[in-house]
């Protein structure tokens, strides 16, 4: 049986689903095929349920506040069965979402898993599709082989399935799923060890938001352990021994492999039809998303250029208009907000200060540090700290970074201003809405260096 179309996407998520619709609205008939749900990983198994389960935690440290804020309140206790339970149900009515999306715009959901066959075809079982472009949006997968023994350990597709919290965690890991998780895992009542490579956890972050995001998972009570990661992950009956060297060991109830993520690429049939992998496995693609096979594009976290999900949306977007729409476009990656979910969040536009001086930049660095309202009233540690970074030679701001309450959504406004152009005067003469925490980025007046 033979299928034709206009384009086939591999893989129903985010960016999947997006280019799909969009290519759909423009004409195309096009087919998108999945092996698992619908909805891909940001909706099942990872942005979505993640943050439902920081805002659980996040009760942990509201309780706590409202007794300062003149509130009774009972010894509180977390089941996690019970948030599981509700979000399972959540994600169950966002799959339905999606699919409802693919039918109301005239994409056919096949369902099963899909290899390249040859050029411009598609095999899903027995059936054969065909068409002229082929998107692969197939996005990445939790590391596995990172360490011997650590397929034993969990990953954070099943620790968003758990029934309950342990009482004592060990996370391997130092990027944003680890420090997420572990600063979550501390409030919801278990006690927690992070191991890592790196000094300081979030490599790549600028350095004031690596060292407040360490401050601060110790201030919950997290143990950080900076340069030692485990040699070897051994399975026991009584939990994981993690042998950590120098014949130290330490053994856990339960271990969180957040030791990072791989493109989705194999049994793809994607070396056999041209389609070139680099040596992190994703799929090598020029600015225009094209790969080294004719007809074959891909998008998002099989790409691994920036792993976020409004990124794959975007790309997904445009390559559609490009091909479908008759405005060709690329995206551009140069100003991408993004945000860590921890307690408290941190949230980023632009280069950190070492990228941007190893750009060539000359900078203005503008910094505060202020423990907030909320805080300071009930005498409360956490504190919110906030950088700019200015171009000397323009006065244009090139990079916005802030740990503390709201950052993801103060940064995220602040991101229009920065793709506009914005310069520091700017930021000046903006009158500050009071009282806020967002204030403080229009009242920075001398650069710390």
């Amino acid at each position: 049986m033979t299928d034709r179309y206009d384009l086939i996407t591999l893989g129903a998520g985010s960016g999947g689903v997006a280019a799909s619709r969009r290519a759909a609205l423009h004409g195309a008939r096009v087919a998108i095929v999945e092996a698992g749900r619908v909805g891909g990983t940001c909706v099942l198994r990872g942005c979505v349920p993640k943050k439902l389960l920081m805002y659980a935690a996040q009760f942990g440290d509201a309780f706590a506040e409202a007794r300062g804020y003149g509130w009774s309140v009972a010894a509180p206790h977390f089941e996690m069965a019970r948030w599981a339970a509700a979000k399972a149900a959540e994600t169950a009515r966002l799959e339905g979402v999606y699919r409802s999306m693919l039918a109301g715009s005239g994409v056919t959901l096949i369902e099963g898993r899909g290899r390249l066959a040859g050029p411009g075809q598609v095999r899903v079982g027995e059936r054969l599709l065909q068409a002229p472009h082929i998107l692969l949006a197939t996005g990445g997968a939790p590391v596995r082989d990172s360490i011997p023994g650590i397929e034993a350990c969990a990953t954070s597709d099943e620790l968003l399935d758990l029934d309950h919290i342990p009482d004592r965690v060990a996370v391997i890991g130092g990027g944003y799923i680890a420090v997420e998780f572990a600063s979550m895992l501390a409030r919801l009542g278990a006690r927690v060890a992070v191991y890592y490579r790196d000094r300081l956890p979030l490599r790549g972050f600028d350095e004031m938001l690596r060292t407040a995001a360490a401050a601060e998972l110790q201030a919950a009570g997290v143990e950080l352990h900076p340069g030692l990661v485990p040699r070897r992950v051994q399975r026991l009956a009584s939990g994981l021994l993690l042998e950590l060297g120098d014949e130290r060991v330490r053994e856990f109830p339960w271990v969180l492999n957040a030791t990072g993520r791989l493109p989705n690429t194999a049994d793809l049939g994607l070396e056999a039809a041209g389609v070139r992998i680099d040596a992190s496995r994703a799929v090598a693609i020029d600015p225009t998303l094209r790969t080294t096979a004719p007809g074959v594009y891909a998008i998002g976290d099989v790409t691994n250029r920036r792993n976020l999900t409004p990124v794959a949306i975007a790309e997904g977007r445009a390559l559609a208009d490009s091909l479908f729409g008759g405005t060709p476009r690329v995206v551009d990656l140069s100003r991408v907000a993004s945000a860590v979910f921890m307690l408290p969040p941190i949230a980023s536009v632009g280069p950190s200060e070492a990228q941007a001086r190893a750009d060539g930049h000359a900078l203005k660095v503008f910094e505060t540090d202020f423990r907030p309202m909320k805080q300071a009233f009930v005498g409360g540690t956490e504190r919110t700290r906030m950088k700019l970074l200015v171009d000397a030679a323009d006065d244009r701001v090139l990079a916005v970074h802030m740990i503390g309450a709201d950052a993801p959504e103060i940064v995220q406004s602040l991101a229009v201003a920065l793709t506009a152009g914005a310069t520091k005067a700017h930021f000046d003469r903006t009158i500050a809405m009071h009282p806020t925490a967002a204030e403080e980025f229009m009242l920075l007046r001398e650069p710390l260096r």
